[in-house]
């Protein structure tokens, strides 16, 4: 992990996609070599219990024996690494993060292969991407193989916690990053917390595999110019909240955001990016512009789409293409990625303006997308491009 001796070199030169640019922030830090120690937990869930969850695992709901934890101090730098016993923190009411938000998170999944072995799918660019979003937020950044040596342990010791991959499940990994320190005062924090917890997870979306209706608003604002779309932090996801809640009471599953100041160009969802399939077999998402997360979901879709018959296409969307283009057939399928829903097909865009359904709700090109990606990830396919890691 990174040492950062200054607050002042906490500060990277991130571009409008998020990414770090050479000689900023990533490339400024020497990393240590951290190696999580293990302390046992003591007292561990039973096999049967274990069988019992992954039964039903929901999403989110449950959580495996061990944790992996480290501390940054601006005098110290990264230290006090180790996989602990999963336990609550032990937080002063006037910690940094409680007060000014300064955190972030990532996601990623681990999955049980015919053979027994768990694998991990693309951590090292969750672990890139979080040192992206920790220079946005002023948080020191944690080295990728780092990153992904603790992933990789606490899956270690819990890997009785994923679960075979009947019906989709997996454990979804999550590594978060907050400010510890107890102060009041608006500047980064001197100390910080780093994280992996592990869930034992089924389908995002409990009705599984079909399409869902998504209204769209442009009332409310995910993230703005300048702001932190491209970084994963907590409080994208807050300022969601109000618009998700809106589009349930339409009878939606999700809602789609349209750049909230020009109200110009359609951005992404509360939790997902978005593409379009035209008649003509060109996939279209939204460019990265800053204001919406850099999804390795996307990415690999990105990747996976020339290989289905899919030409890919990346540029500004205006919400007047998306009605027009849906409402003519020129748009057959639509969808929405991320890791934990992988791609969700969408029946329909509602507004206050109107109901737009898609010709095909639950299309050809989604699925066969949909498909592959989890054919990659279970290990049913060879991973040509090396995505799949290896824990044990």
């Amino acid at each position: 992990m990174g040492v950062v001796p200054h607050l002042h070199d906490r500060r990277a030169d991130v571009s409008s996609s998020g990414a770090v640019a050479a000689g900023g922030a990533a490339g400024a830090y020497h990393a240590a070599m951290l190696s999580f120690p293990l302390t046992r937990n003591p007292h561990p869930t039973t096999a049967q219990q274990i069988a019992q969850i992954h039964a039903d695992p929901g999403f989110g709901d449950y959580f495996s024996d061990h944790m992996a934890l480290a501390t940054w101090t601006q005098d110290g730098g990264w230290g006090d690494d180790k996989v602990v016993p999963y336990g609550p923190f032990s937080m002063d009411p006037a910690a940094g993060v409680l007060h000014y938000a300064q955190e972030i998170f990532e996601g990623i999944k681990a999955y049980r292969h015919a053979d027994g072995s768990v694998w991990m799918f693309r951590p090292a660019d969750n672990g890139a991407r979080f040192a992206n979003s920790a220079a946005r937020m002023m948080l020191p950044q944690v080295a990728v193989e780092d990153f992904v040596r603790a992933c990789d342990e606490v899956l270690r010791v819990d890997a009785a916690w994923v679960p075979d991959p009947a019906n989709e499940k997996c454990v979804y990994v999550r590594p978060f990053e907050f400010a510890s320190e107890k102060f009041l005062g608006v500047r980064a924090a001197h100390q910080v917390t780093f994280a992996v917890i592990l869930s034992p997870v089924g389908p995002y979306f409990a009705d599984g595999v079909q399409g869902v209706d998504i209204w769209v608003t442009d009332k409310y604002s995910r993230a703005g110019v300048g702001g932190t779309g491209a970084a994963k932090c907590g409080g994208n996801y807050a300022s969601s909240l109000i618009a998700q809640y809106e589009g349930y009471d339409h009878g939606c599953s999700q809602v789609l955001f349209i750049e909230a100041s020009a109200k110009d160009r359609v951005e992404e969802l509360g939790g997902m990016n978005v593409f379009f399939v035209t008649k003509d077999g060109q996939l279209v998402t939204p460019e990265l512009t800053g204001t919406i997360l850099d999804g390795i979901t996307r990415r690999s879709i990105l990747t996976l789409a020339p290989e289905l018959g899919l030409s890919t296409v990346e540029r500004r969307i205006t919400p007047e293409y998306m009605v027009e283009s849906v409402s003519s057939g020129e748009v057959v399928e639509a969808f929405s990625c991320g890791t934990a829903a992988v791609i969700t097909p969408i029946s329909a865009f509602k507004s206050e303006a109107g109901e737009y359904r898609l010709a095909q709700s639950s299309g050809e090109h989604t699925l066969a997308l949909r498909n592959r990606l989890l054919d990659i990830q279970y290990g049913r396919v060879e991973d040509t491009h090396g995505w799949m890691h290896k824990v044990c």
